[in-house]
């Protein structure tokens, strides 16, 4: 599952107590999950970890809460896979336009490119891209891949024999990888610049970027750590994310986030057919949607978002399914010991506060 895997495990990932107050003025209320915010300081060793809580549809901005001043409310950082849930918007909107089908292969676009080595792009259909179900290798997996193409990933890739048979549910970077090229084979611009033209410039998500091969991250924006093998802390804020691409390279804020997921869920992004898609898990036996995943909680609440893991940081969105009620969550490390515990107990707290 992707809250395991760490996006990048080749160059860019070798892997107080008290609360801050700064909630706005319009919801001056404390969330549920924000008591349980400094666990993640205390057991968990973050620097700064922050939430963004927005309890109702017509709650114009949401409550913040942050345990000290490494991540402030208006901070632009990487939000690794969470780029995947905007490149499957992209995808499932062509497929409306009739540009594509889910059911076509990846050789139909990009001919030939996925072979070898038991590898066939023409039995990998769009859908199982989507859905993690192609079974082809993770190229983040390969500590000698240091790839800064989607097309060097997918033959990094491909120089390896498929994770599992297709049809399996198997997190693969690789994907996202190709399916970026799908976008751009279809509408001859690159997956990012389709992503400003249909979701962030419409919904004006200001704080939202694709950085392509800048390594810095645009002001305002804090800090972001790695473990080293000692368990230090090194400092990781400035990488090359071409290495992550259609897989991860996005740069966001908490507000923009919810946001992006309040559209989605709502339906101001895709029809309902195509939104039923995003939501559907048969495919991967449950696990996952089309970029997005589902966690059911111990209320019966079904949420669904993503989580991003890449150098430095780390970041989980989840909401109800309607897009109403909305938790972006983040810390300024990618590696989290505890992280397995503490994430559930947080969107307990939220979402099932009785």
């Amino acid at each position: 599952m992707p809250t395991a895997r760490a996006l990048l495990a080749t160059l860019l990932v070798t892997s107080l107590l008290g609360l801050g107050t700064a909630s706005l003025p319009s919801e001056p209320h404390l969330t549920p999950a924000a008591s349980y915010l400094p666990r993640f300081v205390v057991r968990g060793g973050a620097p700064t970890a922050a939430l963004l809580v927005r309890a109702t549809a017509s709650a114009r901005h949401g409550v913040y809460r942050s345990t000290g001043p490494g991540i402030r409310y208006a901070d632009r950082f990487r939000a690794g896979s969470i780029t995947k849930t905007f490149v499957a918007t992209v995808v499932l909107q062509l497929a409306h336009e009739r540009r594509l089908r889910l059911s076509d292969t990846a050789d139909r676009f990009l001919p030939g490119l996925i072979r070898g080595h038991g590898n066939d792009g023409r039995r990998i259909t769009l859908r199982a891209l989507l859905s993690h179900t192609s079974g082809l290798y993770d190229y983040t997996d390969d500590p000698s891949a240091h790839p800064l193409s989607a097309t060097a990933a997918v033959r990094a890739a491909t120089s390896h024999r498929p994770t599992t048979r297709p049809g399996t549910f198997a997190y693969s970077n690789t994907d996202y990888a190709v399916l970026g090229l799908v976008v751009q084979r279809v509408t001859g611009h690159d997956y990012a610049t389709e992503i400003r033209r249909r979701i962030i410039r419409p919904l004006h998500l200001t704080g939202t970027s694709l950085p392509g091969a800048r390594t810095t991250l645009p002001a305002p924006h804090g800090r972001g750590y790695s473990r080293d093998a000692a368990g230090r802390l090194t400092d990781a804020t400035d990488l090359d994310p071409r290495i992550a691409g259609a897989a991860g390279e996005l740069i966001s804020t908490l507000a923009d986030l919810n946001r992006f997921h309040a559209a989605l869920l709502g339906g101001r992004l895709l029809p309902p057919a195509q939104l039923s898609a995003l939501l559907n898990t048969t495919a991967a036996q449950g696990h996952y949607g089309l970029g997005i995943y589902p966690e059911r909680l111990s209320c019966g609440v079904t949420v669904w978002g993503h989580n991003g893991r890449i150098a430095g940081s780390y970041v989980r969105t989840a909401a109800t399914r309607d897009g109403g009620h909305i938790l972006t969550y983040r810390i300024d490390t990618d590696i989290l010991p505890h992280a397995g515990s503490l994430e559930p107990v947080l969107l307990e707290a939220e979402f099932c506060p009785d």
